[in-house]
């Protein structure tokens, strides 16, 4: 039996889609990188296809060729890592769309792939990716032969943050004048309004349901099988390094899933699992491929607990692990059972 089931709801994500773009005048993009958020890149990307995105972003030449394969030749596809050594082969044969961040990868492309499309990805303060100030006075007579011109904002999850409105001004500076298209908005940029909007918004983790879309309908729910129940003693330890004692007897739940299903150790003693309405706290270590679950409080033995699903999202459950949604989601394993809601 597998870990588990991961439910997968497209109409969700489309919903989700239709949702963000509705609030930009310009052209949407969706971001496929990470193979889908975890959820299966060729799926994501068909799925918003049919809702009407025409062009994707994704992280790598590679994950380009396979949403290229899924999609067929019509649909735009951006390489954010741009134009590595080595991408020409894959750039050229899955006639991608690489995002272009520095002097060295315009060189590249123009001296490989000379009669190819490219966009330029400007650093405007993340100190991440792209071109840096420094160097776009000598690359930006390469501009208007660009597909798209972008950038990408580091504190767009916290609209009041001040560096929003000072990389938006970088952007606005760095593009004045330009007649190529402009992107800078990605989940939380389209959010914060059409100032940062431009030509064109490229949501990612806002399509999937996760922060800081709030309004997002859910796409996934993770519904992990009980192996066996058994009652325990108070005084009674449960499992590595004996973390948690039971203070009165409690029944205890063994769960098939663990860290190599993407359920990080993070979260041991402090994530909780539902049986229905009724909460189950997660008791003692996450261990590789269980987790022990206080059950006491449910009506009946229960034979699934879902540790994602409408009483917690992938947000509630990083919360309590200390990280973000973004890992809880992409982090997901190979062993669950994939079911899809169209």
């Amino acid at each position: 039996m597998a870990s588990g089931t991961l439910h997968i709801d497209l109409s969700a994500l489309r919903a989700n889609y239709t949702a963000l773009a509705a609030r930009s005048a310009g052209r949407t993009a969706a971001v496929v990188k990470a193979d889908g958020y975890g959820l299966g890149s060729a799926l994501v990307a068909q799925t918003l296809a049919r809702a009407g995105a025409d062009t994707f972003f994704v992280a790598t030449a590679e994950e380009g060729a396979v949403i290229r394969n899924a999609l067929g030749p019509a649909p735009t596809i951006n390489v954010f890592s741009g134009h590595m050594d080595g991408d020409t082969p894959l750039i050229r044969e899955a006639a991608l769309t690489p995002m272009l961040n520095s002097p060295e990868q315009i060189a590249r492309h123009h001296d490989t792939l000379p009669d190819a499309p490219y966009g330029l990805q400007l650093d405007t303060g993340m100190s991440r990716l792209g071109l840096a100030p420094a160097d776009w006075p000598s690359a930006r007579s390469h501009a208007e032969e660009a597909t798209l011109v972008m950038s990408h904002l580091a504190c767009a999850d916290d609209p009041a943050h001040p560096q929003n409105a000072a990389q938006l001004a970088a952007f606005g500076e760095m593009t004045a004048g330009l007649t190529a298209p402009k992107s800078l908005a990605a989940t939380g940029g389209t959010l914060m309004g059409a100032a940062y909007h431009f030509d064109m918004i490229r949501p990612g983790i806002g399509l999937y349901g996760g922060f800081p879309y709030a309004d997002a309908q859910p796409v996934v729910r993770l519904s992990l099988p009980v192996i066996q129940i058994r009652e325990i003693a108070a005084g009674t330890s449960v499992g590595y390094s004996a973390t948690y004692v039971a203070d009165t007897p409690r029944k205890i739940a063994t769960v098939s899933a663990g860290y190599a299903d993407g359920l990080i150790r993070a979260m041991s003693s402090r994530a909780t699992l539902w049986d229905g309405d009724t909460p189950c706290p997660l008791v003692g270590r996450v261990s590789m491929d269980l987790l022990t679950i206080d059950v006491t409080e449910c009506a009946a033995p229960p034979e699934t607990l879902d540790i994602l699903g409408p009483h917690q999202s992938v947000d509630i459950l990083a919360e309590a692990a200390g990280t973000i949604g973004y890992e809880i989601l992409t982090a997901l394993g190979a062993r669950y059972a994939r079911k899809v809601v169209a």
